[in-house]
C-alpha cells in the first residue's frame, strides 16, 4: 500500500513535520508541568527547608526568605524510635533537670566542633553560566590561596560583571588589565567588571582566598553571582597534620607488642605468658596489673606496670596500650592461651594490605563474637543505637572469610595510634568492650577473619575475683546514665 505522505508535495511534507514537532513539544510541555504541580502539592516536605530559604548569619535555625532561589538545601534530623528503654529513665530523679541542662550544653559545644558548612546540602544550578570548583578545594588557615576554576561562559553582552563573597575570609584578585574594574579588593566581597569577556576571565583566574579569622579545621562558602544567576560552592580549611609513622622493623617483635591487662589472676597470666614465649620467644609483652596485692611478673621482654587497686578494665587498657612503642598491638585477656594456628603474622599481612583497617578481630575457641552497631543520630532529644550480633556490612575485598563490623572479640590486631585516638572509657570499670567501639564509630574500620585463633583457659572460679567482675544493678544504671550524657543516647539496646 502506498504511504499517503510520500504522495505530498515537498513544501507539503515541510509543513507536515514542522506541525508534527509543534504537537509534540507542546504535549512534552503539558506532561511536564502536570509533573511539577504533583510534586509541589504531594511531593515530600518532611523535615526539609525550602530552598527559597537561607541560612542567615544570625543563628543556626533562623531562615531569611529571599525573592529568588537559593541553593542551600538545609535537612533536618527527624528523631528516632527506640527499640530498648530510654536511657533517662536510668538518671536519678534528684540530678535530672541539672544533667540535661548540662548535656544539652556539651552538645552544643560538639556541634561547634563537628559541623560545618560542608555539612549542608548544596544544589547545583541547573543551567548557569558560572564556572567554579565544585569539590575538593582545601586551603590552609591565614594564607592566600587561589580558587581554581572559575570563569564565566555567557553570551556576547556590552559590559559583564560577576561579584564574589565569602563569610569568614577575604578575597583578592592580581590586577593586571587596562579597561577591568575591581570594587572590594581585600574585602569578603568582591565586584569584577569589564566589557571584554576574555579579560573578565583573566581576573578570575587569579582569585585568591584568605581566613580572617584562624582556625584549623573549619569551612567557609563562597557566593558566586553574574546577573540572575548564582552559585555556591564550599571552600574546606584545614591546618596541615603532621604525619606520625611507626618504623615497622625487620620481624615481628618490632611490628607488634602483645599487651593485656590483669586482676587477681596470676596463675592465668603465666600460664598466658609462657604460651606466648613457645611461639614468640623475643616478642614484647606489656601487663596492667591493678591487683589489690601485686605480684612480681618477671621474664625477657616484659614491661609490668602496677597501677592503684581496683581501677578498672578500661583504665588498664588505657596505661598498656599508652606503652606502645610498635606499629601494631595484640590484645589478649589473662586467661587466653596461644596455640599452633595463633599466628600473629597473619593479622600483620592483612592490615598491611589494607591500610585503612584499624582493627582486625579474630576468634576465641572458636568463636568470633562481631557485631554490626546501628545508629541514628536522631535530635536534640538523643540518638538510638542497637547491637546486632553476627551481622556484617560486607565482605573484606581480597581475603576470603574476612569481613567488615563494627565490633569484634576481645582478641584483635589494632594500629596502635588510630586506637589511642579513640581510647578506653575509665569510668567503665567492670563489663565494658563494646563501649569501645561505641565510642570508635566511625573513626575506627574494623573487620573479622575466620582461622585467626587463640585458645581459652580452663575457668576457674574465684570468689573474690567474682565480686569485682560481676556488675550490680546499680553500676548497670550508672553505666546507662553514663552512655545518656556521654553518648548522647536516647536508648541502647544490647
Amino acid at each position: 500500500m502506498k504511504n499517503w505522505s510520500t504522495s505530498l508535495s515537498p513544501l507539503s511534507t515541510q509543513t507536515f513535520r514542522l506541525l508534527s514537532t509543534m504537537l509534540r513539544n507542546k504535549l512534552l510541555l503539558i506532561v511536564s508541568m502536570v509533573i511539577v504541580i504533583i510534586f509541589i502539592f504531594f511531593g515530600p516536605r518532611k523535615n526539609v527547608k525550602s530552598i527559597y530559604q537561607w541560612r542567615s548569619n544570625s543563628g543556626p535555625t533562623e531562615y531569611t526568605n529571599f525573592p529568588k532561589p537559593r541553593l542551600f538545601l538545609n535537612v533536618s534530623r527527624p528523631p528516632c524510635k527506640c527499640e530498648a528503654d530510654r536511657l533517662i529513665g536510668h538518671v536519678p530523679k534528684d540530678v535530672l533537670s541539672l544533667v540535661e541542662k548540662r548535656r544539652s550544653q556539651e552538645y552544643s559545644k560538639h556541634q561547634t566542633r563537628t559541623i560545618t558548612n560542608l555539612d549542608h546540602i548544596i544544589l547545583a544550578p541547573a543551567n548557569s553560566p558560572l564556572q567554579y570548583p565544585i569539590h575538593g578545594l582545601t586551603v590552609t588557615p591565614m594564607k592566600k590561596s587561589l580558587i581554581p576554576g572559575l570563569a564565566l561562559h555567557a553570551q556576547k553582552r556590552s559590559q559583564y560583571k560577576v561579584s564574589l563573597s565569602v563569610d569568614r575570609g577575604v578575597l583578592s584578585v592580581d590586577n593586571d588589565l587596562e579597561g577591568v574594574q575591581v570594587a572590594g579588593q581585600d574585602q569578603s566581597k568582591i565586584s569584577l567588571s569589564s566589557s571584554h569577556l576574555d579579560h573578565l576571565n583573566h581576573l578570575l583566574s587569579t582569585v585568591m582566598y584568605k581566613t580572617s579569622v584562624y582556625h584549623i579545621r573549619t569551612s567557609d562558602t563562597v557566593h558566586f553571582s553574574f546577573e540572575d544567576y548564582e552559585a555556591l560552592f564550599p571552600i574546606t580549611i584545614r591546618r596541615p597534620s603532621i604525619p606520625v609513622l611507626y618504623d615497622p622493623g625487620k620481624d615481628i617483635n618490632s611490628q607488634v607488642t602483645v599487651v593485656t591487662k590483669t586482676f587477681l589472676r596470676y596463675t592465668e597470666l603465666k600460664i598466658l605468658i609462657g604460651s606466648i614465649r613457645q611461639f614468640y620467644p623475643d616478642i614484647k609483652i606489656i601487663v596492667a596489673d591493678d591487683s589489690l596485692v601485686p605480684e612480681n611478673v618477671t621474664g625477657t621482654h616484659i614491661e609490668h606496670y602496677i597501677m592503684p587497686p581496683a581501677q578498672g578494665w578500661f583504665a588498664g587498657r588505657n596505661l598498656a596500650v599508652s606503652q606502645v612503642t610498635s606499629k601494631y598491638f595484640l590484645w589478649v585477656d589473662d586467661d587466653f592461651v596461644f596455640l599452633n594456628k595463633t599466628h600473629i603474622e597473619k593479622f600483620v599481612e592483612v592490615m598491611e594490605a589494607v591500610p585503612d583497617l584499624d582493627v582486625i578481630g579474630g576468634d576465641v575457641d572458636g568463636n568470633q563474637f562481631y557485631f554490626s552497631l546501628m545508629y541514628e543520630e536522631g535530635d536534640e532529644e538523643g540518638g538510638c543505637m542497637r547491637r546486632v550480633h553476627g551481622h556484617t556490612h560486607s565482605p573484606l575485598p581480597g581475603f576470603d572469610g574476612c569481613y567488615l563490623v563494627d565490633g569484634v572479640v576481645n582478641f584483635f590486631l589494632a594500629r596502635t595510634d588510630a586506637v589511642r585516638k579513640v581510647g578506653f572509657d575509665p569510668f567503665l570499670k567492670r563489663v565494658a568492650h563494646t563501649e569501645f567501639f561505641i565510642d570508635g564509630l566511625g573513626e575506627l574500620m574494623v573487620a573479622t577473619c575466620k582461622g585467626f585463633s587463640v585458645g581459652h583457659q580452663q575457668r576457674i572460679f574465684r570468689k573474690d575475683y567474682s565480686q569485682y567482675r560481676i556488675q550490680t544493678g546499680s553500676s548497670n544504671e550508672e553505666k546507662l546514665a553514663h552512655h545518656f550524657f556521654k553518648n548522647h543516647l536516647k536508648c541502647i539496646k544490647y
